[in-house]
């Protein structure tokens, strides 16, 4: 079998190292146009899962390369002079020229025929002399250039700058230094890389870059040559830091991060790998690493398969998921840092925490394992942070139980039960059902308790099966519920009110998720008479009239709402229902004053708002459900939310329940854990206004993580409570915590719940 690399990095050299130790009759040929001893950067660093992959692929190349590491286990974070520690991360690093030294030794040792100083002949002619073409031709990968359209690439070119440089200064471990600037702030990321040298990277968004006067000395720099005015003025931007210690070029000068993906990885028989097909940002993901772990893969899935198609066909199935999982972290950390501004303003013990939990991969509990002293110090300052907002929780209170305070309303702790559609209702009559499935939830320990959306008119139902708020016998069924679970719990309970709009007069679920009812169904509206499946009824346009009799509605549930007892309503604007629809320019294409502008689309909400505020009880908060993004190019996006949430919070809603999505048919959600997390987080910040998180939240740890880096004030859980009423109470109990209103009648269970089932 013959076989060509292209590219000497570290993915060209490992694959054909290990090409040629699982069958050294392979001719296997490397073309690379640098010299061997040619390269630029400075230090790699990996983690220890990725050093176990190396040690056992190739234990030979492993043993050179692990004489050379610089180990350490500790993160620092110095944050406008506050300095925190966390240990328990095992990390190691060398220089990447010692890197790529060591293999191309080994490969040169196994047969591989390395052509340095040579490039590497058309792709016609490698596909004609060749079984197996492997680029590893870097970012900038000439193959995947030629072959874009095969492999669908795309490269985005993010906005932010960062250079890389050395430095002499002795290091001992990962630091992250953040230092402000007349011009903005300017961030490192350091790590050593030996005894005697670290990798300095500095990273500032474009506009302090711009202020600074960097992007005319980036004009200014010749090719190839180290930009050194740049590098002295980061010099003094870290002068404190690095007390008297230079910085060191190599090559040196002011980049922006490409995010390469494709849609395919191979074609034919030429197959990309490394950065040559995916790129992680460097906050979390090493282009090294992934090279390696790609070549590991690929030449697995060459020894395993009969033939080359079936080889890459393999390796992309096993290695994409892989690959795109880190690309998801490392995307939500670049996000992080790209919106760094939002967080400079909080207490630097919870900018740490936000920092160190960025990506989602180490989270609350991940750190308490790894360094239980500094979460003990974290606990200490959220604990006290708390109290002087007024909490009550005793020292040692996990984070989720820690009570909030909205208004008149302080719920035991941050735990809410999600609204949850349960079409059981009768015209609009909440059942048995929902009085047993409330209440049970209700005892279950959380804080708050939502119903589901309870309609505000009998046209303004999503199915036959949902409840309503219209009527004196609905409002008499509400109040039996809230009245069992303020007699029978500690928790509260809100109720969730709006119009179903364009999605109305369906099926329940189980007969069909948003598929019209074949009879039996109601005329539907919306403000403009677009339909919101190909299936689905064309919606009526409202008028103006129509529209307040809408806000009337919306006002006379509020009413009936707040004399059946509940503490807390919920304006239901999200998931495509009727005033979400007016909120997406993919659903409103009105040209009055109620469309065109954001101001525009927004204007029936704020009006459904303030105006029920004026009769709901001032003592008791109003939140908003608000789908964050369309997940659609051109529709309502974060952009749009903070700037509504704004107009929102001005106009009376104490607390934003953020959700995403379910608006259009031709969304894409970008699904995983806590998917819709970064736009709470985002809302809270810059809104400036409490913010509740939903969606794939399930975890204990999940939900400490959040609330410790302020993420979000409350956390619901929908589908975890279907099959587990009880969910707050084993948490507590998951977290060595007794919650203190656990009902007596269930006190004798504590120690009963949970056993192991023997089949």
């Amino acid at each position: 079998m013959r076989i060509a690399c292209i590219g000497g990095g570290p993915g060209g050299l490992y694959s054909a190292i290990l090409l040629k130790l699982a069958d050294p009759g392979r001719e296997v040929v490397l073309y690379e146009r640098s010299a061997a001893d040619s390269t630029f950067g400075f230090g790699v660093v990996f983690s220890q899962e990725t050093l176990d992959n190396l040690r056992d692929a190739d234990p030979v190349s492993y043993a050179s390369i692990e004489a050379l590491w610089r180990r350490w286990s500790a993160m620092d974070v110095d944050f406008r002079g506050f300095r925190e520690r966390s240990d328990g991360h095992a990390f190691a690093a060398l220089a990447r020229k010692d890197l790529l030294l060591t293999l191309t030794a080994r490969a040169r040792e196994l047969g591989v025929d390395l052509r340095h100083e040579t490039t590497a002949p058309g792709l016609d002619a490698l596909r004609r002399d060749y079984d197996l073409v492997i680029a590893g031709d870097g970012v900038s990968s000439p193959t995947r250039t030629a072959l874009a359209a095969q492999l669908g690439s795309a490269v985005e070119t993010r906005p932010f700058k960062y250079a890389w440089f050395g430095t002499a200064r002795p290091v001992d471990c990962f630091t992250f230094v953040f230092v402000d600037t007349p011009h903005g702030m300017f961030w490192a990321h350091v790590y050593p890389y030996d005894d005697e040298h670290s990798t300095f990277l500095v990273e500032t968004d474009p506009d302090t870059w711009a202020r600074a006067g960097l992007d005319a000395l980036d004009a200014a720099r010749e090719p190839g040559r180290t930009d050194e005015r740049s590098m002295a003025y980061c010099e003094e931007v870290f002068a404190e830091y690095l007390g008297g210690h230079r910085l060191v070029g190599n090559n040196s000068g002011w980049q922006n991060f490409r995010d390469v993906t494709n849609e395919r990885w191979f074609d034919g028989s030429v197959v990309v790998i490394g950065d040559a097909a995916h790129t992680a940002h460097f906050s979390i993901g090493s282009g090294t690493k992934q090279a390696l772990e790609d070549a590991i893969a690929l030449v697995a899935a060459v020894d395993s398969s009969a033939d080359v198609p079936s080889a890459l066909a393999l390796y992309e199935a096993e290695r994409r998921p892989v690959a795109a999982s880190l690309r998801r972290s490392a995307m939500t950390s670049l996000r992080w840092f790209e919106s760094i501004d939002r967080y400079t303003a909080l207490p630097p013990e919870q900018f740490v925490f936000q920092l160190l939990t960025r990506s989602q991969r180490i989270t609350y509990d991940n750190l308490r394992v790894r360094d239980p002293l500094y979460v003990a110090r974290l606990d200490e300052w959220f604990h006290g942070s708390r109290l002087a907002e007024g909490g009550t929780a005793a020292p040692g209170t996990p984070p989720m139980f820690h009570p909030l305070t909205l208004r008149g309303l302080t719920l035991k702790n941050r735990i809410a039960v999600s609204p949850m559609a349960q079409y059981s209702a009768v015209d609009g009559v909440p059942s048995r059902w929902h009085l047993v499935h409330l209440g049970s939830r209700a005892i279950g320990g959380a804080g708050l308790i939502f119903t589901e959306m309870a309609c505000v008119s009998p046209e303004g139902r999503i199915t036959p099966g949902c409840p309503g708020l219209w009527n004196d016998e609905q409002q008499e069924a509400w109040a039996e519920i809230v009245d069992f679970v303020h007699s029978e719990s500690t928790a509260k309970i809100a109720a969730q009110i709006g119009h179903a709009g364009r999605k109305g007069a369906t099926r329940v679920m189980w007969e069909g998720v948003d598929e019209p009812l074949e009879e039996g169904g109601w005329p539907i509206s919306g403000p403009s008479p677009l339909p919101y499946g190909p299936e689905s009824q064309v919606p009526h346009e409202l008028s103006a009239a129509e529209i307040a009799a809408i806000t009337g509605q919306h006002v006379e549930s509020a009413r009936r709402a707040a004399e059946a007892g509940f503490d807390l309503l919920e304006l239901h604007f999200a998931h495509g229902y009727l005033v979400s629809s007016f909120l997406s320019p993919l659903s409103n294409v009105r040209e009055d004053s109620y469309g065109g502008s954001l101001r525009n689309r927004a204007r029936f909400a704020l009006e459904i708002l303030e105006a029920v505020r004026a009769v709901w009880p001032e003592d008791r908060p109003i939140s908003v459900r608000l789908s964050a993004t369309d997940w659609v190019e051109g529709g309502f996006d974060g952009d749009d939310a903070v700037e509504v949430s704004r107009w929102l919070k001005a106009a009376g809603a104490d607390i934003i329940d953020v959700s995403t999505g379910q608006t259009s048919t031709a969304a894409r959600p970008d699904y995983g854990r806590l998917y819709q997390t970064p736009f709470s987080d985002r809302i809270r910040h810059e809104a400036a206004v409490p913010t509740m998180t939903v969606g794939a939240v399930s975890s204990i740890d999940d939900i400490n993580t959040i609330l410790v880096a302020g993420r979000a004030d409350l956390c619901l859980l929908a589908r975890p409570h279907l099959v587990d009423p009880y969910w707050t109470l084993n948490a507590a109990l998951d977290q060595g915590w007794v919650d203190p209103t656990t009902p007596p009648q269930y006190l004798s269970g504590l120690r009963a719940r949970r056993r192991v089932q023997t089949p």
